[in-house]
């Protein structure tokens, strides 16, 4: 299932456009070149839409928000939303400013994102208003563990069902639900959350994964997840001595350029709830 999903995306070689947060630009670019797809950034709000028509799926991250690239998103969203292309929404940091949770509610509730990721926090956020967050990052009260493990995953169900979309929740257990199922993920490393952008990097791949299999974004979005923790396996098992995060960030990248469905398949650990 995820080796299709992943072979599909290599096949198809899906453009896609980012409007996405500049601290970790390059390292998103780089990792959905690296899956086999095409990145594109465009936040300019006179082109946003011209650009996402020519695209296949959009990826909006609000990391670094600022009132010109709010324009663009819901300027490139609505036309994405009008060409029947997937959206991601990425709402980093949602819980730590007004000006944040505002917009991502507004994403979702205007444009209707084919797909939520983000960490268990700023998941709360939008479903409840009652998300923790330490800045952009997930606070530890939130976090999905086995023993809260089936009231989070009915949490998940709960929150895709009454947006209509499918939501990823990713931290040390990943969640990915359409509302009625619900992968339960646990490929991944601790130490990738050391390193800036792996969420940001795991938002414009599963963008190009949803992109290249339109009719099966749930298993896409998950296969996305699942590639990504892996990717920190392999990686992680190369370092040496005197290696560091950014030699980290490097080798999740190569992890994932060098991947095939068939490395993914055997590699992946999850079960369908």
């Amino acid at each position: 299932m995820f080796e299709n999903c992943f072979d599909r995306l290599r096949q198809r070689s899906a453009l896609v456009h980012n409007i996405t947060n500049y601290v970790t630009v390059n390292d998103v670019a780089n990792i959905i070149l690296a899956c086999g797809a095409s990145p594109i950034m465009a936040d300019e709000p006179e082109e946003a839409a011209e650009i996402t028509a020519i695209c296949t799926g959009l990826n909006i991250n609000i990391g670094t928000l600022n009132q010109r690239t709010i324009s663009s998103m819901f300027a490139a969203g609505k036309q994405a939303k009008a060409l029947n292309h997937p959206v991601l929404l990425d709402p980093v940091g949602a819980g730590a400013s007004t000006l944040r949770t505002d917009t991502a509610r507004r994403i979702v509730d205007e444009i209707h994102p084919d797909v939520i990721r983000g960490n268990i926090s700023e998941i709360k956020t939008l479903a409840q208003g009652s998300g923790t967050t330490q800045g952009v990052d997930a606070d530890i009260a939130d976090a999905v563990t086995e023993e809260n493990l089936d009231d989070s995953i009915a949490f998940v169900k709960s929150f895709a069902s009454s947006c209509g979309c499918i939501v990823a929740v990713t931290g040390a257990i990943d969640l990915v639900s359409d509302g009625d199922r619900c992968y339960v993920i646990r490929n991944g490393r601790p130490e990738m959350g050391r390193i800036t952008g792996t969420g940001c990097q795991l938002s414009g791949m599963m963008t190009a994964f949803i992109a290249s299999n339109p009719d099966n974004m749930l298993d896409a979005a998950a296969a996305a997840v699942s590639a990504m923790g892996l990717a920190g396996e392999i990686g992680w098992s190369h370092m040496q001595a005197s290696d560091g995060n950014s030699t980290y960030r490097n080798r999740i990248i190569d992890a994932i350029c060098n991947m095939t469905g068939t490395e993914l398949k055997k590699g992946a650990r999850y079960e369908l709830r």
